[in-house]
Protein backbone atom coordinates (compact mmCIF):
# COMPACT_ATOMS: atom_id res chain seq x y z
CA UNK A 1 0.00 0.00 0.00
CA UNK A 2 1.53 3.72 -0.88
CA UNK A 3 0.65 6.59 0.73
CA UNK A 4 1.11 9.82 -0.95
CA UNK A 5 2.69 13.05 0.62
CA UNK A 6 1.58 16.78 -0.19
CA UNK A 7 2.30 19.81 1.37
CA UNK A 8 1.20 23.41 0.45
CA UNK A 9 5.06 24.12 1.72
CA UNK A 10 6.88 22.92 -1.21
CA UNK A 11 6.01 23.52 -5.16
CA UNK A 12 3.02 21.69 -6.44
CA UNK A 13 3.90 18.86 -9.09
CA UNK A 14 3.63 20.30 -12.96
CA UNK A 15 2.18 17.27 -14.09
CA UNK A 16 1.25 13.71 -13.19
CA UNK A 17 2.92 12.87 -10.54
CA UNK A 18 3.16 13.29 -6.42
CA UNK A 19 5.87 15.44 -4.10
CA UNK A 20 6.39 11.87 -2.03
CA UNK A 21 5.21 8.64 -1.95
CA UNK A 22 5.29 6.30 1.33
CA UNK A 23 5.80 2.62 0.42
CA UNK A 24 6.94 -0.23 2.95
CA UNK A 25 8.55 2.56 5.33
CA UNK A 26 10.56 4.61 2.84
CA UNK A 27 9.56 8.14 1.55
CA UNK A 28 10.23 8.41 -2.24
CA UNK A 29 10.63 12.36 -3.00
CA UNK A 30 10.21 13.84 -6.69
CA UNK A 31 13.02 16.03 -7.65
CA UNK A 32 12.93 19.37 -6.51
CA UNK A 33 14.02 22.50 -8.16
CA UNK A 34 14.10 25.90 -7.29
CA UNK A 35 9.96 26.88 -7.64
CA UNK A 36 9.21 28.92 -4.42
CA UNK A 37 6.02 27.39 -3.01
CA UNK A 38 4.53 30.39 -2.31
CA UNK A 39 4.53 32.36 -5.43
CA UNK A 40 5.21 29.75 -8.02
CA UNK A 41 8.33 31.93 -9.43
CA UNK A 42 11.73 30.23 -9.71
CA UNK A 43 14.79 31.35 -7.59
CA UNK A 44 17.67 31.36 -9.30
CA UNK A 45 19.52 34.65 -8.08
CA UNK A 46 22.96 31.94 -8.22
CA UNK A 47 23.18 28.95 -7.66
CA UNK A 48 23.76 28.78 -4.21
CA UNK A 49 20.16 30.50 -3.51
CA UNK A 50 19.24 27.98 -5.94
CA UNK A 51 20.47 25.01 -3.92
CA UNK A 52 18.96 26.12 -0.84
CA UNK A 53 15.55 26.60 -2.14
CA UNK A 54 15.88 23.25 -3.62
CA UNK A 55 16.60 21.95 0.15
CA UNK A 56 14.09 24.19 1.74
CA UNK A 57 11.44 22.21 -0.77
CA UNK A 58 12.68 18.97 0.16
CA UNK A 59 12.91 20.04 3.97
CA UNK A 60 9.15 20.72 3.72
CA UNK A 61 8.48 17.13 2.36
CA UNK A 62 10.55 15.82 4.80
CA UNK A 63 8.43 17.85 7.43
CA UNK A 64 5.13 16.85 6.48
CA UNK A 65 6.20 13.43 6.59
CA UNK A 66 7.81 13.68 10.35
CA UNK A 67 11.22 13.46 9.67
CA UNK A 68 14.53 15.40 9.18
CA UNK A 69 17.55 15.04 6.78
CA UNK A 70 18.77 12.82 9.13
CA UNK A 71 16.29 9.90 7.68
CA UNK A 72 17.45 10.15 4.14
CA UNK A 73 19.39 7.48 3.12
CA UNK A 74 19.34 8.27 -0.91
CA UNK A 75 20.03 11.39 -3.17
CA UNK A 76 20.21 11.80 -6.67
CA UNK A 77 21.22 15.48 -7.78
CA UNK A 78 21.02 16.23 -11.21
CA UNK A 79 23.30 19.86 -12.74
CA UNK A 80 23.93 21.48 -16.15
CA UNK A 81 27.09 22.57 -14.98
CA UNK A 82 29.51 20.10 -13.23
CA UNK A 83 31.33 23.82 -12.76
CA UNK A 84 29.42 24.17 -9.99
CA UNK A 85 30.22 21.06 -8.34
CA UNK A 86 31.93 22.76 -5.05
CA UNK A 87 29.87 25.40 -4.79
CA UNK A 88 26.87 23.34 -4.48
CA UNK A 89 28.52 20.87 -1.93
CA UNK A 90 29.24 23.79 0.39
CA UNK A 91 25.48 24.27 -0.08
CA UNK A 92 24.43 20.40 0.30
CA UNK A 93 26.66 19.90 3.48
CA UNK A 94 24.40 22.66 5.61
CA UNK A 95 21.74 20.04 5.50
CA UNK A 96 23.29 16.84 6.34
CA UNK A 97 25.75 15.70 8.81
CA UNK A 98 29.28 14.54 7.37
CA UNK A 99 29.02 11.24 9.45
CA UNK A 100 25.59 10.35 8.70
CA UNK A 101 24.89 12.08 5.50
CA UNK A 102 23.42 9.65 2.51
CA UNK A 103 24.42 7.81 0.00
CA UNK A 104 24.54 10.04 -3.53
CA UNK A 105 25.28 10.51 -6.98
CA UNK A 106 25.80 13.99 -8.93
CA UNK A 107 25.88 13.91 -12.73
CA UNK A 108 25.71 16.47 -15.07
CA UNK A 109 22.69 16.52 -17.46
CA UNK A 110 22.05 18.14 -20.98
CA UNK A 111 18.74 20.20 -19.49
CA UNK A 112 16.88 19.82 -16.20
CA UNK A 113 12.61 20.90 -16.07
CA UNK A 114 11.94 24.34 -16.26
CA UNK A 115 15.71 24.73 -17.61
CA UNK A 116 17.12 25.37 -13.96
CA UNK A 117 20.56 24.68 -12.77
CA UNK A 118 19.81 21.52 -10.27
CA UNK A 119 17.43 18.99 -9.39
CA UNK A 120 17.34 16.94 -5.71
CA UNK A 121 15.45 13.85 -5.37
CA UNK A 122 15.79 12.26 -1.81
CA UNK A 123 14.97 8.42 -0.29
CA UNK A 124 14.33 8.08 3.24
CA UNK A 125 13.37 6.03 5.43
CA UNK A 126 9.77 6.80 7.73
CA UNK A 127 8.83 6.26 11.27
Amino acid sequence: MKKIIETKNAPAPVGPYNQAVIVNGVLYASGQIALDPATGNLVMDDIETETHQVMKNIQAILTETGITFEEVFKCSVFVSDMNNYSRINAVYSEYFNDDTAPARELVEVANLPKFVNIEISVMAVVG
